[in-house]
């Protein structure tokens, strides 16, 4: 049953009307969303409708299917055994999340908060350590200002980062912003992970250029930038999400983009000498003009068509920020073993240029980014790792057979230097920096859910534990935005230093100490939250 009314405070008809349809909900159920609601009608002044912004298993079962899915990519958290929420809402103003905080520690519920992003542990949609939890879905939040007179733009939550890219390009043509590959990604979650993307070496981290935010704090009160003060403005520009507060918007800096951008993608096997040309890209990606940006995507390919022996694929991706013929001198100088011609680069737009990264046809229009969907559902595992110098010719070579071992791996290597190495690793909670030369995503994926996991999730921590002498150490590092559960949670006897130290290294113990400071009830907690402290 769905609702088609709009609850206002002033309208106690409709009110009764809700709650009688909620009395068809089994009672504990019954119990929880009718106080649930009846406080958000207390304590909000806006109108919602029902239908469309409040979402239960009990009262449409397909309905809420949906929601709970829509944004989540691992099917490994999806499954039946899985924890579902009591409900999910979805706010249409601020207000409503206010008073969804406010209710929620109100009626002591425990809230999951998603903008739509990886979530590559289901972090915003399961919970495994909180009994009666809801969702807070921020996807109907997603106004976007431009304003290129200031170079900025005020992005809400929801909003997908395709969607603030087409806006951007849609008042200026030589104006970007330095975030993610990805864009079905929604913002809020996004830029509190740190968001890097093919503009990092040129202007940092999406995180590096936020001017400005608003946060419902654990009190449900709203706060820019000058209220929250500075301690949890740096706190929330990398210190990873579900941890300080609800981000309803942030304030961006928009950065030049040449009104020609090159893109294009080199493909070696192994019988193209491909490890060499591979140890070669290590020893220079971080070092190249900072206008460049060529990442690796590695995995298993078959040797011919149809053949069923494998091989392994390296697929050099770039987005150069100018024309082709500056990028062939840049090439010829600094990586001539790629073997880049001028019949493999793409002269385009820079929003052109973002959708051939993200691996949209080039002859989809750009209004294609306003869709905000991703098309990615699979039962897979992450991990991530920094490189600090380059693996070995032999360490590649054992990498190759491990690789082969697995069904469907993918591992895709981000080069670091330019302003990365720049930024000191304090100025946000986001330590990766100088000295980092490329970052490792690993991911394998499969299909058949329960049936096979055991063997692929075994698989990943062997070539996990492999990798373990040719990456970062002391702590071996690793990148919020891809969770990893393995490394720790709240709740068990681990020290949270454990994983802390891996995602914010030095920077971890002052996040603790803000957390502790400014919501020390622990509100906002999840299986990898910012603890208040670390007694």
């Amino acid at each position: 049953m769905a609702f088609a009314v709009i609850i206002t405070n002033a309208n106690a008809f409709l009110v009764t009307l809700l709650l009688l349809s909620l009395s068809y909900i089994p009672l504990s159920s019954s119990t929880i969303q009718q106080d649930f609601v009846m406080c958000l009608v207390d304590n909000s002044d806006a109108s919602f409708p029902m239908d469309s912004s409040f979402f239960t298993h009990d009262l449409n079962a397909s309905s809420f299917k949906l929601a709970l899915e829509t944004s989540a990519q691992n099917l490994r958290y999806l499954m039946p055994s899985n924890p579902k929420p009591e409900f999910i809402f979805e706010p249409l103003y601020e207000t409503h999340v206010q008073a969804a905080v406010v209710c929620a520690k109100k009626l002591k519920l425990h809230l999951r908060l998603r903008s739509g992003g990886h979530d590559y542990e289901g972090l915003s949609y399961v919970s495994e350590i909180e009994t009666a939890f809801v969702i807070v879905d921020l996807s109907k939040l997603r106004q976007i200002n431009v304003d290129v007179e200031s170079n900025s733009a005020w992005v809400h939550a929801g909003a997908s980062i395709g969607e603030v890219y087409y806006r951007i390009q849609e008042k200026s043509k030589v104006h970007g912003f330095p975030a993610g590959l990805c864009t079905s990604l929604g913002i809020g979650g996004h830029i509190i992970g740190g968001a890097y993307g093919s503009m990092m070496r040129k202007f940092g981290l999406g995180a590096d250029n936020v001017l400005d935010a608003r946060i419902v704090d654990a009190n449900g009160k709203i706060l820019n930038r000058a209220a929250m003060g500075e301690d949890v403005f740096w706190a929330i520009r990398g210190g990873g999400g579900g941890s300080f507060g609800v981000i309803l918007a942030w304030k961006i800096k928009l950065v030049p983009v040449p009104e020609v951008v090159t893109v294009f993608t080199v493909t070696k096997t192994l019988e193209q000498d491909g490890t060499r040309v591979l140890y070669k890209w290590q020893q220079v990606a971080d070092k190249l003009d900072e206008d460049l940006f060529i990442r690796v995507i590695i995995q298993p390919a078959s040797k011919a068509p149809k053949s069923k022996e494998r091989t392994i694929s390296t697929s050099y991706q770039g987005q150069f920020l100018g024309d082709a013929n500056r990028l062939l001198q840049v090439m010829q100088r600094s990586f001539p073993q790629l073997g880049l011609t001028k019949k493999d680069c793409l002269e385009t737009s820079w929003i052109k240029s973002v959708m051939y990264i993200g691996g949209f046809p080039s002859t989809v229009p750009s209004e294609a980014l306003l869709n905000g969907k991703s098309l990615f559902k699979n039962y897979f595992k992450a991990k991530s790792d920094y490189v600090e110098e380059p693996i070995p010719i032999e360490g590649l070579k054992g990498l190759w057979e491990k690789l082969l071992e697995e069904d469907s791996p993918l591992t895709i290597w981000n080069p670091y230097g330019g302003m990365m190495a720049k930024i000191p690793e304090t100025e946000t909670p986001f330590p990766h920096r100088s000295g980092t030369l490329f970052k490792i995503q690993w991911l394998t994926l499969w299909q058949d859910g329960k049936a096979s996991e055991a063997k692929h999730m075994e698989w990943m921590r062997e070539m996990y534990s492999y990798m373990e002498q040719y990456v970062s150490k002391s702590p071996r590092a690793a990148y919020v935005n891809y969770r990893d559960l393995d490394l720790g949670m709240n709740g068990e006897e681990s020290d949270a230093r454990e994983w802390g130290n891996r995602y914010f290294k030095g920077n971890f113990e002052r996040l603790v100490k803000i957390k502790g400071k400014f919501d020390p009830e622990n509100f906002f907690r999840h299986e990898q939250s910012i603890p208040i402290n670390l007694e």
